[in-house]
């Protein structure tokens, strides 16, 4: 197994933790949702064959803390943070970029605004709804998860908001008890990562949902980065699913087609071994 190093970035307004693995060209892997750098683990090992391998915890989240306050995310904030990130890691030379739901709505913004650090980004069920022919209903959606968040707390709300997306894809990481096996207790390390989860979580429903939801990437920018090749990727299991069919929309509007990668919306957790191998292909034909 590839060892890994971990290293700090100050950027404004917070400091990234972040994680180097392997060697060779650069691979800038972003997660999305409540997770951090240790969802992408199990994924990351797999790469760091061929690639330097970076992840991190997005700003706010887990081992990144906030210089103030917490507020409002942007995602032309993170997309910067991205930036600064690849320009510390990787310098002058084009990486690799992969982004899960709100990751992949940071890598377009990322090409967007700084097309020469990307040489292929893969923006993997990014849930850009207000390209949706059903985006009123998704803002309401969002209201009323805010309003549930804030009288009843964190656990109604995501109930709410994971019932009213209907996604279905797993978990990463997710294993199943066999029936009749006594309970086992999850060792410390999985204790001390789903601490962080949960505190993540209530950050993304506050400060994460409500913003992101209404961002839509400005995707002329990203047609014009021709020297970037942008692969929208859909999973195989999460057909109907709201992320699903962004994926697909933007793809429309990028005039090319999805790709499809294994499992669903968490493919990259519960199917780790087939999710390198497409991602591998994708990097090298580009």
């Amino acid at each position: 197994m590839e060892s890994t190093k971990t290293a700090t970035l100050k950027v404004p307004g917070a400091t990234l933790y972040y994680e180097v693995r392997g060697a060779g060209p650069v691979l800038l892997m972003i997660c999305g949702g409540i997770y951090d750098a240790a969802a992408l683990a199990g994924l990351t090992q797999r790469l760091a064959d061929r690639y330097t391998v970076v992840t991190y915890d997005r700003r706010g989240n887990s081992r990144s803390p906030l210089d103030e306050p917490p507020g409002p995310q942007r995602v032309e904030t993170h997309a910067d943070d991205a930036h600064r990130l690849l320009t510390a890691v990787a310098g002058d030379a084009p990486a690799d970029v992969f982004g899960n739901s709100s990751g992949g709505q940071i890598g377009l913004e990322l090409v967007a605004g700084h097309p020469e650090q990307v040489r292929v980004l893969v923006a993997h069920e990014p849930p850009i709804f207000e390209l949706l022919p059903d985006r009123t209903r998704w803002r309401t959606l969002i209201e009323t998860v805010g309003n549930t968040y804030q009288a009843e707390g964190v656990g109604p709300a995501m109930d709410r908001f994971a019932t009213a997306m209907g996604m279905n894809g797993g978990e990463p990481g997710a294993e199943e008890q066999a029936e009749g096996e006594p309970q086992q207790a999850p060792p410390p390390e999985v204790v001390e990562i789903l601490a962080r989860l949960e505190k993540n979580t209530a950050f993304f429903l506050a400060y994460e949902v409500p913003p992101f939801s209404r961002h839509t990437p400005d995707l002329a920018a990203v047609r014009a980065a021709t020297s970037t090749r942008v692969v929208l990727a859909a999973g195989e299991e999460s057909a109907g699913e709201p992320p699903h069919r962004a994926a697909f929309a933007v793809a429309a509007l990028l005039h090319t087609e999805p790709v499809r990668l294994p499992g669903g919306h968490g493919g990259f957790g519960t199917h780790p071994e087939g999710f390198a191998a497409a991602l591998r292909s994708i990097f090298s034909r580009a």
